[in-house]
């Protein structure tokens, strides 16, 4: 059986039990236990489960990875991907950043540019400081899971400021648009479109099929950026705001 058959599997069993044994699926799936391992530590780097003792569970529409789980994931493809990003960003610009790990490596790449950056990430914020940008954090409620903050005193201070460009992270993308987990994380990046010329959404090829709780953007609606459009499944490879990163 393929790799891709056998996960498939997998996540077949899951969306029927929830919760799925090692020793079950070694003989569902007629594999030895190190492959299953395998398989299971690459869905849950592609955020489709999560591991436990014995298994693994389903990750539910509100179960999102923490700031920790996701900086290792993907490492390289956010890379490349944050180096396109950062060429849209020129002198005297107003930028909005949003939380997360994927917009974090767009910073390094800004050091010693004349631009503004609003962000709601707390750990992007020290970031920016460090890198010695002019830098402005929104207040609110921080979420512990990801360190962005959220909520109403979030969104009234972004209702003052105008942006050039918004650089923004996702949970997952689908027909429909961009989604995360969080309905108050969706205002905050709703808004900072809304508020912004142009927007980026920065998105790995694991992002792609994937859908959250809450959409904050229909496809239309920002420049797609990402590591490679040939690994994407077919029915996004003909998106018009789609960009490859080359890394």
């Amino acid at each position: 059986m393929l790799t891709e058959e056998r996960q498939q599997r997998i996540l077949t069993e899951l969306d029927r039990c929830g919760v799925v044994k090692l020793r079950d699926l070694v003989t569902l799936l007629d594999a030895s236990e190190s492959t299953v391992r395998r398989d299971l530590a690459e869905l849950e780097e592609a955020g489709r489960l999560r591991r436990v003792h014995g298994g693994a569970q389903r990750r539910g529409l509100a179960d999102e990875p923490g700031v920790s789980e996701k900086a290792f994931a993907h490492a390289a493809a956010k890379a490349a991907i944050a180096q396109v990003a950062s060429t849209y960003v020129k002198a005297g610009m107003q930028v909005f950043l949003d939380a997360g790990t994927s917009t974090a490596q767009v910073i390094p790449l800004l050091a010693g540019r004349d631009v503004t950056v609003v962000t709601s990430g707390v750990d992007n914020a020290k970031l920016l400081a460090d890198t010695g940008l002019t830098a402005i954090m929104l207040g609110g409620r921080i979420k512990p899971t990801t360190l962005a903050i959220v909520g109403a005193e979030a969104v009234t201070t972004l209702q003052r400021y105008r942006f050039d460009l918004a650089i923004l992270g996702t949970n997952g993308i689908d027909e429909n648009g961009a989604t995360t987990p969080d309905p108050e994380e969706a205002a905050t990046k709703r808004l900072a479109i809304a508020r912004a010329d142009h927007a980026l959404i920065l998105a790995d090829a694991s992002k792609f099929g994937q859908r959250s709780f809450a959409q904050f953007a229909e496809l239309p609606q920002a420049q797609l950026i990402t590591e490679s459009i040939a690994a994407l499944p077919a029915q996004y490879r003909p998106l018009p705001n789609l960009k490859e990163a080359q890394p």
